[in-house]
């Protein structure tokens, strides 16, 4: 059982996607409890490291970290007495009205505001690009990697949408896995499992993917989730380290970091710490 530090200081989390969960990792090891928001059917792809995933597995444990799938009031607190992250199946966001937090955190990383403002919590912290601090939020934590990686941002917005995914091994687009028809993914693979270039990673309404390269199968869509064409279904990692896919991301990591110390140093939290 774990004891939170900040017992009063309640963070809510929508998203619990790859960085959403390295922040909900940060967050929690720091002494917050926290509560994940999450979609029905969520669709990220490194499922293996994402909190989220308890929608679809009732738990899941990140490097030491378990996060449960409850319902109300009640699973939310059974789950902080355990020293767990709580998981909300909740799109709408109707526990916000349940709950008084003091920090709520959008991860959706849907590189628009699906609706946040600054009235959701006393702090209210965004991530990457589509919201801009003292407009949508308070805080916006950077994305995109280079120099300002895990940056706060506390007026103005984070850097645009380059589209680009991040190069790994050398490889860019060709290491993202994309949907070539509707339907649901049918893998072929496990997450960690080595990959030979040519070869089937899953197909979709009978159509194969395929791997460009080989290498380690880093993420893939859960089967529930209905795909359209051209959605990114999965990720391969020319990296031959199967670790990787089972530990938090370094950029997940330092966006965790940034918005710890958006919490840790914003005046709405230290109010309630005094």
């Amino acid at each position: 059982m774990t004891s939170f530090t900040f017992a009063n200081i309640l963070i809510i989390v929508r998203g619990g996607g790859d960085l959403g969960s390295g922040v909900i990792y940060r967050l929690h090891k720091a002494g917050f409890p926290v509560v994940l928001l999450e979609q029905r059917t969520p669709t990220f792809v490194r499922r293996a490291v994402s909190f989220g995933e308890a929608v679809y597995s009732d738990t899941i444990t990140v490097e030491g970290v378990t996060a449960r799938l409850v319902q109300g009031l009640d699973g939310i607190n059974a789950a902080q007495l355990a020293g767990e992250v709580a998981v909300v199946v909740d799109p709408d966001g109707e526990t916000l009205d349940a709950l008084t937090a003091t920090v709520v955190i959008d991860a959706r990383m849907e590189k628009r505001n699906p609706g946040t403002t600054m009235n959701d919590a006393p702090l209210v912290i965004a991530l990457g690009p589509g919201y801009t601090a003292g407009i949508d939020c308070h805080a916006v934590i950077e994305t995109n990697r280079g120099h300002d990686l895990g940056r706060v941002i506390w007026q103005g917005p984070a850097a645009a949408d380059t589209g680009e995914p991040g190069v790994m091994g050398g490889q860019t687009h060709s290491r993202v896995l994309r949907a070539p028809a509707a339907g649901h993914v049918r893998a072929h693979a496990a997450i960690g499992d080595t990959i030979q270039a040519g070869h089937a990673v899953a197909e979709v309404a009978g159509q194969p993917v395929r791997a460009a390269f080989t290498g380690v199968l880093r993420g893939i869509i859960h089967r529930q989730v209905m795909v359209t064409p051209g959605m990114k279904i999965g990720d391969l990692d020319p990296r031959a380290d199967a670790r990787a896919c089972f530990t938090i991301s370094d950029k997940a990591l330092a966006v965790g970091g940034g918005a710890l110390e958006a919490v840790l140093s914003a005046e709405a939290v230290r109010q309630r710490l005094r």
